[in-house]
């Protein structure tokens, strides 16, 4: 079988998730669909955060920014799906399929490293209110945020270098309807352990440390709310959590259950599900929970569809 380089690939082809003809209208009102709710989904939390001064806290601060994530993650995937389907021609660059890769790792360890950012606001929230405004001061916001895109940012740009190392086979069809890092490597003809050892450092430390920060937060924030005397009181201090914590669930748990299944590598269908689960789906459904679970987002709604309204 012939081997070629990298820099020598001219396309990639994205079996996409069926190729049966009747089935791709469907597919493509699907995908229309659930990208145009996300992008209006998290356009509107970001306006109605941005035009309500109530909402200009750190807590509001790390959601605009999860709902931009969520749009730019979504951007990177989904239009080309779209026109892939509407042109019947599944093929991709090679420098854009390389390109679709940094995004989604880039972005995606950016909503890992905001939900952690932001169970850490919720904790020091409950368990040092008195304190809250010292130490969730707006510029160490920026300050985390900022350096979570640089770090984030050579993570992405490290991986997307070393597949330039790698040399492929003639058959360059990747079972998926994105281009994905474990996908693309395991089309390489040459040796990927260096690439393999990355992804699981970079899986460790830009996926499981933020969980372990997480659920360290939480720990630390249910302590603190069963030494509240009064239900009531208790209740109060575990509803500002909700939100983030179905936001969490969904993120994390869908990937976790769905990617690291034993049956995982053998399916590329179980293999594409999964990767929906952590790029498609949480981006549509975040708007959804914050604004049914957050009285205050809700309200912030409101006030921004009315006005708007009356304009």
């Amino acid at each position: 079988m012939e081997v070629i380089n990298q820099t020598a690939i001219a396309r990639f082809f994205l079996v996409g998730l069926t190729d049966d003809p009747e089935l791709q209208p469907l597919l493509f009102s699907l995908f229309l669909s659930m990208y145009l709710i996300t992008v209006l989904g998290n356009l509107l939390i970001i306006l109605a955060v941005s035009s309500d001064p109530h909402l200009h806290t750190p807590m509001y601060f790390f959601l605009s920014s999860l709902s931009f994530i969520d749009v730019c993650t979504s951007t990177t995937t989904i239009p080309k799906v779209l026109v892939n389907i509407q042109a019947q021609d599944h093929s991709i660059s090679s420098a854009g399929c390389l390109a679709q890769v940094c995004f989604v790792l880039l972005f995606g360890g950016l909503e890992s490293c905001l939900l952690t950012m932001m169970a850490y606001d919720r904790y020091v929230a409950i368990c040092h209110p008195l304190r809250y405004t010292a130490i969730m001061h707006p510029h160490l916001c920026v300050l985390l945020v900022i350096l979570s895109l640089l770090v984030i940012s050579m993570n992405a740009l490290l991986h997307s270098l070393m597949l330039l190392r790698l040399s492929f086979c003639t058959d360059l069809e990747l079972p998926h309807f994105f281009c994905e890092l474990i996908q693309i490597m395991n089309k390489a003809c040459s040796d990927t352990s260096i690439n393999t050892i990355l992804a699981y450092v970079a899986t460790s430390a830009f996926a499981g440390v933020p969980l372990l920060g997480i659920i360290f937060s939480y720990t630390l924030i249910v302590s603190s709310v069963l030494r509240i005397p009064t239900v009531k009181g208790r209740h109060k201090a575990i509803s500002t959590c909700g939100a983030h914590l179905s936001v969490v669930s969904l993120f994390y748990g869908t990937a976790c259950g769905l990617y690291m299944s034993s049956e995982m590598a053998n399916s590329s269908t179980k293999n594409m599900v999964a990767s929906m689960m952590y790029v498609v789906v949480p981006q549509m459904l975040n708007p959804f929970i914050y604004s049914l679970r957050n009285r205050e987002i809700k309200d912030a709604l409101k006030r921004l569809l009315l006005g708007k309204l009356s304009l």
